[in-house]
């Protein structure tokens, strides 16, 4: 296995990690967003949906479409922190998800393709 295909499914491993943690937060929603809410001109869509709606309807949507059709990938990701301070002072600590994401970041940021 050359060492792009296997940095693919780490990162297919990665997003499947997110969703399981999402799920066990108990966060995760079986109803779509109305089409309002995708709108958004703010980073995160902060102004339309929570920080967890957008890992789900967002961030893990685009990155399954991504891996699927075989583009290229954010060479560059920074979403740890922000799910940091998502959880900032809130009774979930979110530490599994902050892990995971870390290792997503992590990733997405070592050049491979």
């Amino acid at each position: 296995m050359s060492e792009n295909a296997r940095h693919l499914d780490l990162i297919t491993d990665g997003l499947l990690n997110i969703e399981i943690e999402l799920r066990q937060l108990g966060v995760w929603q079986y109803e779509a967003l109305p089409p309002a809410a995708f709108e958004s001109t703010q980073p995160f869509c902060l102004d339309t949906m929570s920080f967890t709606q957008w890992l789900q309807f967002v961030f893990l949507e685009k990155m399954k479409s991504l891996v699927e059709a075989g583009g290229p990938l954010p060479a560059v990701s920074g979403i740890a922190p922000m799910a940091e301070e998502h959880f900032r002072g809130r009774e979930q600590s979110g530490r599994e998800l902050v892990a995971v994401l870390e290792e997503m970041d992590q990733l997405l940021s070592s050049g491979l393709q």
